[in-house]
């Protein structure tokens, strides 16, 4: 298979031919000629006219419903809502059924997504079912293709065993991933507390449930000297605290959800169950620090926190309601929309930044190399709409919001896929 891409804009610090606007050859997956190449003769060609090209995008922490909730999503509507968006990978997070804690789980998800078009990296669990409370096989998940440890949505409560989990998965070079967030602290909690959740007259979830446990994480690390990423930090003080152990020496890095950088509590004055997540939107103190540390290094990559559920998980009484939205097809438009970081810098925290997190091998837009990219236009406008949506669930706050940017196809494995 020939594919030809015609007259983008390469998008790769790493690559020669970065900031120009050159044709693409590509034949059986590798990149055969970057230039002009007005003789080069292709089975599919694509105008990239007006577009930029970057690596694929990677997303660290979605999750998925396969196996266990396919009724959320199964691999083919998430292969589907990660392409929409612009991703080539993602890294799963193993809260399925039953969860992703030994190699078997792992060689199945690994086994499930080779006909698809996107990369799935698992990520196997710390402890067995998520319960924390055994440790999992580890160096079984790792050498069966596991990139990291997590218990995905469950916070690991036991210090003692996120200390052995830490400790143990040093020794072959493994990373562990917490979501910091203490429920003793949360009491039921809704949204963060503050003056929205008084006005509200609901429970809120203060930042100290967050702050707490990501204290604890830190010293825990600097204690074994392991590898941590903090996912989804959600707090000015989180911010300071991240980039005081990165300046320490520690091996730390941090994530941030796209709708805690351009939302905060006030979004849901009204009720809005879709804007019930985790970590909360916070305050705008909170959105402006997550800001200021995505812009300074502090906060490595930006996640799309993608939690596909159930319309009888949503359509309830808001304290009722499941915490969580779909996020693939949308994280970058909208933070594109809303000029949250200049264009470069976006996408090196989609596209580079999360492969770094994981120790991944980082394609490039050069001669030689596997084809594995993002075809965008940042000037087309669209309508994001609920007949649109390519994965299974349709918990997004977002349907009927207009957006300026758009992806226009992806390669990946050889094939190229144009969406509508």
């Amino acid at each position: 298979m020939r594919i030809l891409i015609k007259s983008g804009t390469i998008l790769d610090p790493n690559a020669a031919h970065h900031g120009q606007q050159a044709d693409i050859l590509i034949e059986d997956g590798i990149i055969q000629s970057i230039g002009k190449l007005p003789d080069a003769k292709a089975d599919k060609v694509l105008d990239a006219i007006n577009c930029h090209i970057s690596i694929g995008w990677l997303d660290i922490g979605t999750h998925i419903g396969d196996p266990g909730f396919e009724q959320r999503e199964d691999m083919d509507s998430l292969s589907a809502a990660a392409i929409a968006g612009g991703y080539t990978a993602i890294a799963s997070m193993p809260n399925t059924k039953p969860s992703i804690h030994s190699k078997s789980e792992v060689q199945y998800l690994k086994n499930h997504a080779i006909a698809q078009l996107i990369d799935v990296f698992p990520i196997g669990a710390i402890s067995q079912n998520c319960a924390g409370k055994e440790l999992a096989e580890l160096y079984d998940m790792q050498q069966a293709g596991a990139v990291a440890f997590s218990d995905g949505k469950h916070p690991i409560l036991h210090a003692g065993l996120l200390m052995r989990a830490l400790d143990y998965s040093k020794a072959f070079g493994g990373l562990v991933i917490n979501h910091p967030h203490e429920p003793s602290l949360i009491s039921n909690g809704q949204i963060h507390e503050g003056k929205v959740s008084i006005s509200m007259g609901l429970r809120g979830i203060p930042s100290i449930s967050e702050e707490l446990m990501l204290q604890r994480d830190i010293q825990l690390l600097e204690y074994t000297q392991s590898k941590l990423h903090v996912l989804n930090i959600s707090t000015a003080k989180s911010v300071e605290l991240v980039r005081q152990a990165k300046a320490s020496g520690l091996h730390l890095t941090a994530s941030v959800a796209a709708m805690n950088l351009t939302e905060t509590d006030e979004a849901l004055q009204h009720f809005d169950v879709q804007y019930k997540v985790l970590p909360p939107l916070r305050d705008e103190h909170a959105r402006t620090a997550l800001q200021e540390g995505l812009q300074d290094g502090t906060i490595d990559c930006i996640t799309s926190n993608h939690t596909p559920l159930e319309q009888e998980q949503k359509k309830l009484e808001f304290p009722n309601a499941s915490f969580g939205t779909i996020g693939l097809e949308t994280t970058f438009a909208h933070l594109h929309t809303q000029q949250i970081l200049a264009l470069e810098q976006l996408v090196e925290k989609l596209a580079q930044q999360p492969r770094k997190v994981l120790n991944l091998e980082m394609p490039s837009i050069q001669t030689g190399s596997l084809a594995n990219l993002t075809i965008f236009n940042t000037h087309l406008e669209w309508t994001y709409t609920a007949d649109a949506i390519q994965s299974k669930s349709k918990n997004s706050p977002f349907i009927g919001e207009n957006f300026k940017g758009k992806v226009i196809a992806v390669v990946n494995k050889g094939k190229l896929q144009v969406l509508s």
